[in-house]
C-alpha cells in the first residue's frame, strides 16, 4: 500500500517540532469555507484458496471464485452504511473494493486473491471500529460458506476531520471573505482527505479555504485568476487581522 504520497508523511514530521496557534489548508474550495473532511482506512483482504489443476477440481479451492462472496458482502455493507446514521455535514461512510489480484494462468485453480479496500471515515468511525465491521463481515462468510477462509490486514489509515466553527481563526477568515466577496462565505464540507485532521490531532485550530478551479489531478488543471486575487486579499487580511 502507497504511503507516503497519500499519508502526508511530510507534514506529519514536520508536526513533530513545529507547532502553531492557528492554520489555513488551502486546497482548492471554490473559495468556500470548508470546516470538515472525511477521513480514510485501507485494508488488505487476502482470501485463501488451494492451488489444483484446472482438470482436477476435487482437489482445488477457488480463492478467486470465494473473494466473490466477500465482494457481494461488501457492495451489501456498503449500501448500509449508504442508509445509515449520518453526519449533518459529510453524510456517512462509505467502502470499496480498490484493487484486486489473483490467479497465475488459465489451467490452474487459484490459491490467493488479494483484495485492497478503502473505507471512507466520517466523525465517530475509528479505525478499530471499522476493522471490527469487516470483521464481521468476514467471519459470517466464514461460517456460511465452505472453504471460505481470509486475512484481513489493516493498513494506512488517516483521522475525518471538524474543525470548531467558533475557533476565532474560523471568525477571523469568515468575517474578512465576506467583506472582499460581498456576501456571506459557503460554509461545507469535503469529500476527499487533507492535512487539516494532522494539524487538528496536533492541537492547531485549522480549517480549509482555497480557490476557485477544476480539473484536480487531471491532466487539464487549473486556477481561475479572479478567484487567486481573492483568495490572496482574504488571507493577507486574515493574517494580519489574527496576529496582530
Amino acid at each position: 500500500m502507497r504511503r507516503r504520497r497519500n499519508g502526508s508523511s511530510g507534514t506529519a514530521e514536520v508536526l513533530e517540532s513545529v507547532t502553531a496557534d492557528a492554520a489555513i489548508v488551502t486546497e482548492p474550495s471554490q473559495l468556500e469555507v470548508t470546516l470538515a473532511h472525511k477521513g480514510f482506512v485501507w485494508f488488505e483482504v487476502e482470501i485463501e484458496g488451494r492451488a489444483a489443476h484446472g482438470s482436477r477440481p476435487e482437489l482445488g479451492i477457488d480463492a478467486i471464485a470465494k473473494a466473490g462472496h466477500f465482494l457481494v458482502a461488501l457492495e451489501e455493507l456498503g449500501q448500509r452504511l449508504m442508509t445509515g446514521p449520518a453526519h449533518p455535514r459529510l453524510g456517512t461512510g462509505t467502502v470499496h473494493a480498490s484493487v484486486i489480484q489473483g490467479g497465475e494462468e488459465a489451467s490452474t485453480y487459484p490459491a490467493h486473491c488479494r483484495i485492497t479496500l478503502e473505507r471512507r471515515t466520517v466523525p465517530g468511525e475509528s479505525p478499530d471500529r471499522v476493522e471490527r465491521e469487516l470483521t464481521a463481515v468476514l467471519d459470517r462468510l466464514a461460517a456460511t460458506v465452505p472453504d471460505f477462509r481470509y486475512r484481513l490486514t489493516r493498513g494506512l489509515h488517516r483521522e475525518p476531520f471538524e474543525a470548531d466553527p467558533e475557533a476565532p481563526v474560523v471568525r477571523t477568515l469568515v468575517r474578512h471573505a465576506e467583506g472582499i466577496l460581498g456576501h456571506p462565505p459557503v460554509v461545507r464540507a469535503e469529500a476527499f482527505w487533507t492535512d487539516c485532521a494532522l494539524l487538528d490531532r496536533a492541537g492547531i485550530p485549522c480549517l480549509l479555504f482555497g480557490v476557485d478551479g477544476a480539473g484536480a489531478h487531471a491532466a487539464t488543471e487549473y486556477v481561475d485568476l479572479a478567484s487567486l486575487d481573492h483568495l490572496t486579499d482574504i488571507l493577507t487580511s486574515t493574517i494580519a487581522d489574527f496576529c496582530s
